[in-house]
């Protein structure tokens, strides 16, 4: 750090506060922000691929080529500004905003995993057979009577001679569930209709061993089908166009490549060997395990000898939307590897609305009382300090949008938090200033006390005397900044280092919403830094220079040691006398934690466990309690109905916790709280399989474990083995009491959790940072006192500080548990609770433990390090006088 106080160096530091500042502006100005969905609104599903049938790895690359896919499939749908990108190996995250339906969602994803052409070898019984049984309602079902026909010569998309017509069947429209059973269970013809005659139930396979699969037509007929023909990769393209002949009817056009060209010709001649109207004239089109369209040969094709040409039409009673629809199913989904959907969230856009409402006058508050209380414990820096962090508001949310990050519920909470770190920042500053002030004042009495004057009172004196007397010289405010800055900057450094670890974790090791909280926290940390060092600095520098403030220095705010401190250091009370009662007290709360989980149910949520997650808003007239709640949705006998987990959420809201249901059991909960209240709005959905639930809880342990291990390996760096020990062992008993706490009070540990977890554990380190930069300090210049006085003193001199910080992000938790909303209220609880104590478990755990292991840590004293660091310098100085390469 810098301790220059020249124009020269001012007017850099003034250049780069304001080009850093109109970046910003300019960024937060031209560049949209990029939200999440939970606080736009829509579905993100989280898909993991799955080594293909044939032995396709799912490796980046072919995941890679899946996303594509999707993508293509999804572009056709319109779905406006969906977006998708592959998550490590083979994950893929699929964003589709706007989209509240949770069914349609997993509709437009989901039925895009596996296509293929297959012969129907034969009718199986009704309801049984091989393979998949009929779906509940005949979703997806295949209409029985379409026909599929070569084009005729010299056309590309025209339909053969004759064709079935069906009877009205489906309406066009959004991809709805009822719309698309439409599409593809209403395209069957009717013998009544003058079409083609309606497949009747036919014989079953010849062969049973061939049948690969049994599935069910629209009217619940079971087609025994044999091992893929073709697989969807072969389909080289799909379109919805008019007959080419009349320009009347609506048809799919369907055109294979490579290998596919000759495996469809072989595959209709073997079909057409059959007579008109068998079911083993079809060719069953599968998606998903499902069929979605199953053309009869026409009567033109010749055995063995099929439609050549690569190209085929697919008639029905189509209009423009679900012809449309019909060939996006077939084109988008020849997916190289099968998918499992293992996460699916789904946010109203009121709930993200409120959010971005609530967590904005939570920081607008936040900053407001902080800024006052800032400015009346340091006056004028305060104030000034309180300027540059509107600058930090600019600054961070001017880099989120300029990297595009995303910017998501918990983000905010970190975008608001972060605030703290400046505060840390500048009451180190500020504290450091008011000791060199004072050293200053010190000095300067002395002298004066000693004989000397002043050296503005004599300064036309020359010689010697009068220079000795001009060592005199007044306290000065803008040495004693800047000497403060310098020796805060280790501090400053560590405290904010150890922040970008812990939010560094989050990224790589959380998921979701929770890694927004890893990004905002990184970046408004590094705007923090720069609020605090370089434009508060600017600030500082400029108003102490001024002459009104040159005259009354007790309107700067540094020019004496707080009054509280004062008492401090000469009372001495010696709180390390009590250390020992202060580690009974922590063994004591450690003992009562471990027995939480032993005595009471741990409220993992549902990231953790798996499951799904409905929140509701109650809309109707009629009252329902928790009770009443439960017993309705414990009354619709699904799976898990009598264990799920019924809450209150929010101002009268209602939280639904279930095992993995489906999403017609979800509908039924819908509608039976509905019924009971007289309406509600579905705001939430959160659906996670028990894989990634597992995945998730693992991934926790690991950040938790790899976050102790890597502040631990830090401070040993920094400082001495024996203090990354010590603060490693008060970061444990910190957080095990905020779990424990937890667990009694019956609260979710989630995500979120997960992440106030990890914040309390860098302002925790913050804390310990602080204390053993003093005890350094201190140890450094002192080598008569023992370790505990030096430890005591180090205490004393900085817990102004810590009391100052830690009030600083109380007023903004305080502000984000009242007005953040329920989703932020459990994080700014366990952020309160986590502050507070650590505070305590840094002077009774940390150093009642570091005192301990100095007996064992032989690394060398400071003041060690400072003497052999003090010779070097006088022998390398006195080596260069003796060879000053002097030549005569």
């Amino acid at each position: 750090m810098s301790s220059q106080t020249g124009a020269g160096a001012r007017w850099t530091r003034a250049l780069i506060s304001l080009l850093v500042i109109l970046v910003a502006f300019g960024a937060a100005w031209f560049i949209p922000p990029r939200l999440g969905l939970d606080l736009s609104g829509g579905t993100q599903i989280v898909l993991e691929t799955q080594d293909g049938p044939d032995g396709t790895a799912a490796d980046s690359e072919n995941t890679d080529k899946v996303v594509e896919v999707l993508r293509q499939r999804i572009d056709r749908l319109g779905v406006a500004e969906a977006n998708m990108s592959r998550s490590g190996e083979n994950r893929i995250i699929v964003e589709l905003p706007g989209v509240q339906d949770p069914a349609e969602a997993a509709q437009i994803v989901g039925q895009t995993a596996q296509l293929s052409f297959h012969p129907v070898l034969g009718v199986g019984e009704s309801g049984g057979g091989q393979g998949v049984q009929a779906p509940q309602g005949g979703d997806f079902a295949n209409p029985p009577a379409d026909e599929a026909r070569a084009p005729s010569d010299g056309e590309g998309e025209a339909p053969a001679e004759g064709g079935g017509e069906a009877p009205a069947g489906g309406e066009g429209g959004e991809m709805t569930q009822e719309e698309m059973e439409e599409i593809l269970g209403g395209m069957g013809g009717d013998p009544g209709g003058g079409g083609m005659p309606q497949a009747p139930a036919g014989p079953p396979a010849e062969n049973p061993e061939d049948v690969a699969v049994t599935l069910p037509d629209s009217e619940g007929t079971m087609l025994q089908l044999g091992e893929a023909a073709i697989q969807g990769d072969r389909v080289s393209s799909a379109e919805a166009g008019l007959d080419q002949v009349n320009r009347a009817q609506w048809v799919v056009n369907v055109a294979f490549r490579g290998e596919g060209r000759d495996q469809w010709q072989e595959l209709t001649g073997q079909a057409a060997c059959f007579q008109e109207g068998d079911p083993r004239r079809r060719v069953a089109i599968v998606l998903d395990d499902q069929v979605i369209s199953s053309p009869q040969v026409t009567a033109e094709t010749a055995c063995e000898v099929g439609m050549a040409g690569g190209q085929t039409t697919i008639s029905g009673d189509f209009n423009s939307e679900t012809a449309e629809e019909l060939a996006v199913l077939i084109e988008g989904g020849s997916l190289p590897l099968p998918v499992t959907e293992v996460q699916r969230q789904t946010v109203g856009p009121t709930l993200g609305a409120a959010a971005i409402e609530a967590s904005a006058i939570a920081a607008i508050l936040g900053i407001a009382f902080t800024a006052l209380y800032i400015t009346v414990v340091y006056r004028m820096v305060g104030f000034l300090a309180s300027l540059a962090l509107a600058f930090y508001t600019l600054i961070a949310y001017g880099a989120l949008v300029a990297i595009s990050a995303t910017l998501t519920l918990p983000g905010l909470a970190g975008f608001v938090l972060a605030i703290g770190m400046a505060i840390d920042a500048n009451v180190l500053i500020f504290e450091r200033a008011r000791e060199e002030y004072q050293r200053q004042q010190q000095v300067y009495e002395a002298n004066k006390a000693s004989g000397m004057k002043e050296s503005d009172k004599e300064g036309k004196e020359t010689g010697a005397l009068a220079r000795r007397r001009r060592r005199a010289v007044p306290p000065n405010l803008e040495k004693a900044f800047v000497q403060g800055t310098q020796k805060a900057w280790s501090a400053v450094l560590d405290t904010n280092v150890t922040t970008i670890l812990a939010a560094a974790l989050l990224f790589f090791f959380a998921s979701g919403t929770v890694q927004g909280f890893g990004v905002t926290l990184s970046l408004g940390t590094i705007a923090s830094m720069i609020s605090a060092l370089v434009i508060a600095r600017v600030f500082v520098e400029w108003a102490v220079r001024r002459t009104v403030i040159k005259k009354h220095p007790s309107i700067s705010g540094i020019n004496r040691i707080g009054k509280v401190r004062t008492w401090l250091v000469e009372k001495n009370p010696q709180l390390m006398n009590f250390r020992r009662v202060g580690l009974i007290v922590a063994a004591l709360i450690v003992v009562t934690a471990i027995a939480a989980p032993l005595v009471r149910d741990t409220n993992l949520g549902v990231e953790f466990t798996g499951g799904r997650v409905l929140e509701y808003e109650i809309t109707g007239e009629q009252d329902l309690s928790i009770d009443e709640a439960r017993g309705v949705i414990s009354a619709l006998d699904f799976a898990g109905s009598d264990t799920a987990v019924v809450q209150e959420s929010g101002d009268g809201d209602l939280s639904v916790r279930t095992g993995d249901i489906s999403d017609t059991e979800a509908n039924g909960i819908t509608e039976a709280i509905a019924e009971e209240t007289g309406g509600v709005d579905l705001i939430s959905d959160e659906l996670i399989g028990p894989s990634m639930g597992d995945e998730l809880r693992n991934r926790a342990l690991i950040a938790l474990g790899a976050a102790l291990a890597l502040q631990m390996i830090y401070l040993a760096w920094r400082f001495r083995w024996s203090f990354g020990v010590s603060t490693m062992v008060s970061l444990a008993f910190n957080m095990l009491l905020v779990v424990a706490l937890f667990i009694w009070l019956g609260k979710p540990i989630d995500g979120v959790f997960l992440a106030a977890i990890l914040s309390v554990i860098g302002f925790t380190v913050n804390d310990s940072v602080v204390v053993f930069d003093r005890v350094r300090d201190e140890w450094a210049r002192d080598d008569k006192s023992s370790f505990t006085e030096i430890a005591n003193r180090a205490i004393l001199n900085t817990l102004p500080r810590t009391v100052n910080t830690t009030v600083g992000a109380w007023i903004i938790l305080i502000f984000l548990t009242f007005l953040g909303g329920s989703s932020l209220q459990d994080f700014s609880i366990a952020m309160l609770v986590g502050l507070s104590t650590g505070v305590v478990s840094t002077v009774f755990v940390a150093v009642p433990i570091a005192i301990w292991l100095q007996k064992w840590d032989k690394t060398p004293a400071p003041h060690v390090i400072k003497e052999r660091k003090a010779k070097q310098k006088v022998a390398a100085k006195a080596a260069r006088d003796a060879d000053d390469g002097a030549v005569v």
